[in-house]
């Protein structure tokens, strides 16, 4: 039987059933190989080869896909269709040991079983021009977000990341939020008359002017003056303009569009919107038959295909009538730069409507899918028409306006709104049939006060269309992006509106100052269009890294170097002279012989404590952390012991390795602790910890020591290896009855389970 692999289990099982049992199908997962996780993993100097590896958590589905791949007849590899979806393929291909030129790749842009019997019908070759694209992605970001990151660490706190992509976003809501901040509202005065034809036939209408600052001063004084020569003008129609406007439909969505209605519509989260449309994509349990019920959701494509087209043209003329259908049908064009290996996102079976998937749903679920069905039915359907019009009135030099329109036809806003609340302007049909010249009648006249607003801050929707305009990076990483703003607390959700915090600033500020090419916009769209390259072939992604990495890395030296100063203090270790940096911790000194001698100090004057390290016996120094003062080893990192800053050394020894003990202090008062092994005694030992008996566990004694109730228990001297403990003492005895150990308690040996009733007497030399 042929295998076929594909990333999700939903995906498999949807798959499995449209192949009725023909074909095993299994899952992978996503990535199986990706660069380490807590190395670089890129060869810098052997021409940024990356080096990848196994997931840790991969290798038990390895381990069962060879061995399924090893019986199967043919291995199909059906991951996604884009350039990650590849490069699974290829890390598959590779681990599994498939043949490199075999047609064993397939892909379908929907889940349906006419889209896998075709793929099946017509497998191809790994295209490695779209895995080398992946690949630059991939090294690209890891360069960039493991040097930079350190960085970020070290000169501002820890816990911080930066990316190549995620970073210019953070600075576009950074930008905003200071323009916002630095907005100052200029004051206006709004108008609106109620106007009315001379002879009082036709109902009153709305007509307003707006008094904004132009060079002089606007307040309640110059408000009135206007309002008092305007109630003491005469109204003039100057200007009629009647027409009838139409409305074309929207394209069907992308992956852009999508997360931007969704979030507009139902106050949904990019990433929520994703998983939502992950889910419908792969195929989900739905009146007792598992189905997909969209195409493929990461795309900038509008492009529909002519099957899909045609049947959405059968569908309208059945559901809405042969006059919602357009003379032509209608074709959208795809932005410039735009993936276009993939159609919109569109329902796969028009017959699958809403309606009927209703009960089957959940809220999200349902809210996402009908969102997509109506916006691609609505694309196919004819234009929306309105009678519209529009007056210009003048009085005493101030021109009013009113505008207006009524609709004619529905078209498509029959299937779809493009707003969530139709915000329709005053209907055309209730204005009068006034003409130029004529004279109106002012009834009412109103003025209030307003001021100019600052730009709003960005939410889910409108920073994904910002990055979509901008060309900052793809529409599958735009929920990913926003994802980690909000989970590394870089912005904080005020409702709807993203607020960027303290550290934003000071990343952004930070980023800005030496990466200017990272943090432009115009630099990151570049890059998009270098990887597009890759992807088209005649490009070898690796020059791409090479053009890029030097200029980078020389960035990066001065970055981690501004504010150096060599000072006239030798290092203790190796006599070169120390530099002064600044950390996040404020100023230390550094020996300039890095990394030979790694030894840094702080700046003040090191205070040398009398506590021998009880690792390698230099006298510690005392340090300042977050949580106060504590003893550092001067030889670190080659010796990375520390202690408490009261720490110190008693003539005591340690039971299990015979090192000096340290006097501590703790909850309960002051106790004995061994550096080295980590077992720990009470401070008065000679009571207290008498050896008595031998551990059943280990064969080490057992100590006698007291309980924080002062109860007297039994302890290994084997601990912290060895965590054996008892109330009574140990003989060192398994009872022969159920295997627990044996006790001595009131004179006999007993067995310590208290549902086992073994006895003995104790030996005459210790009774």
């Amino acid at each position: 039987m042929d295998l076929i692999i594909v990333e999700s289990p939903s995906k498999a099982k949807t798959i499995s059933k449209y192949l009725k049992g023909k074909y095993k199908v299994d899952a992978s997962g996503g990535h199986v190989r990706d660069l380490p996780e807590k190395t670089l993993g890129v060869k810098i100097t052997s021409n940024f080869e990356p080096k990848y590896e196994i997931t840790p958590s991969k290798k038990e589905v390895i381990k069962r896909l060879t061995a399924e791949a090893q019986k199967a007849g043919k291995v199909y590899l059906a991951t996604d269709p884009d350039r990650e979806g590849e490069a699974i393929s290829w890390h598959l291909q590779t681990v599994l040991g498939l043949d490199e030129n075999g047609e064993n790749r397939i892909e379908f842009n929907e889940i349906s079983p006419s889209a896998v019997q075709n793929a099946l019908k017509n497998p191809r070759k790994i295209n490695y021009n779209l895995v080398d694209a992946q690949q630059a992605r991939r090294v690209l970001d890891r360069l960039v977000g493991y040097k930079l990151s350190p960085l970020l660490n070290n000169r501002i706190q820890s816990g911080l990341s930066a990316g190549r992509v995620q970073s210019v976003a953070l600075r576009l809501i950074v930008d905003r939020e200071r323009e916002i901040q630095a907005f100052v509202p200029d004051e206006y005065w709004s108008f609106s008359a109620m106007l009315q034809d001379k002879e009082t036939k036709y109902q009153p209408f709305k007509a307003v002017y707006q008094l904004k600052k132009n060079n002089e001063s606007i307040g309640k004084e110059l408000a009135d003056k206007v309002e008092a020569e305007v109630k003491a003008g005469t109204f003039k129609v100057t200007k009629v303009k009647k027409g009838i406007t139409k409305q074309h439909a929207p394209a069907p969505f992308t992956t852009s569009s999508l997360q931007q209605d969704a979030s507009n519509k139902f106050g949904m989260t990019s990433p929520e919107i994703m998983l939502v449309a992950q889910h419908l994509y792969e195929g989900m349990d739905v009146g007792g038959d598992h189905i997909a019920l969209i195409t493929y959701i990461r795309t900038d494509s509008v492009r529909v295909s002519q099957e899909a087209q045609q049947n959405a043209l059968q569908f309208i003329k059945g559901e809405y009538g042969e006059e919602y259908v357009p003379e032509k049908p209608n074709f959208y064009a795809t932005k410039k730069g735009a993936q276009d290996a993939h159609e919109a996102i569109r329902p796969i079976n028009l017959a699958v409507t809403p309606a009927s998937v209703k009960s089957s749903l959940d809220k999200k679920h349902y809210n996402v899918y009908k969102l997509i069905y109506d916006r691609f039915i609505a694309s196919q359907m004819a234009e929306a028409q309105y009678n519209s019009m529009q007056i210009e009135c003048e009085c005493a030099g101030y021109t009013f306006k009113a505008s207006g329109k009524a609709m004619l036809f529905a078209g498509y806003t029959a299937a779809y709104q493009e707003t969530a609340k139709d915000e329709e302007e005053d209907a055309s049909a209730l204005f009068p049939p006034v003409e130029e010249g004529d004279l109106l009648n002012l009834n009412a006249l109103t003025k209030e006060q307003k001021f100019t607003r600052p730009p709003l801050r960005y939410t889910d929707a409108s920073l994904v269309k910002v990055m979509e305009e901008k060309g900052i990076g793809r529409p599958s990483t735009y929920a990913s992006i926003i994802s980690v703003l909000t989970k590394r607390r870089y912005v904080e959700k005020e409702g709807k509106y993203m607020v960027p915090t303290d550290v934003a600033y000071k990343i952004t500020d930070m980023l800005l100052k030496y990466f200017t090419d990272i943090m432009d916009v115009g630099f990151t769209a570049h890059m998009e269009d270098d990887l597009d390259k890759i992807e088209d072939g005649g490009v070898d992604w690796h020059k791409i890294i090479a053009d890029f990495y030097p200029g980078f890395a020389d960035k990066l030296k001065t970055a981690s170097t501004d504010g150096d100063e060599i000072t006239d203090v030798l290092c203790e270790k190796c006599g070169n002279p120390m530099i002064r940096r600044i950390g996040k911790y404020g100023k230390y000194l550094a020996c300039s012989n890095y990394p030979a001698c790694s030894n840094i100090v702080s700046e003040a004057e090191v205070e040398i404590s009398e506590v021998r390290c009880p690792k390698c016996g230099a006298n510690m120094i005392v340090k300042s952390g977050k949580f106060g003062k504590f003893l550092a080893c001067p030889n670190y990192p080659e010796c990375s012991s520390i202690l408490p800053v009261d720490a110190k050394i008693t003539e005591e020894k340690c039971l299990e390795c015979g090192s000096e003990m340290l006097l501590k202090k703790g909850k309960y008062g002051e106790f004995l602790e061994c550096p080295k092994c980590g077992a720990k005694r009470p401070k008065n030992g000679d009571k207290e910890e008498k050896l008595d008996g031998v551990c059943p566990d280990c064969g080490k004694p057992t100590r006698r020591m007291k309980s924080k109730t002062g109860k007297i228990f039994y302890g290994c001297t084997g601990y912290p290896e060895c965590k054996f403990l008892s109330w009574d003492a140990p003989t060192g005895k398994k009872c022969p009855k159920c295997g627990k150990h044996l006790v001595k308690r009131n004179d006999k040996i007993r067995c310590s389970n208290k549902d086992c009733d073994y006895t003995e007497e104790l030996p005459a030399d210790e009774n």
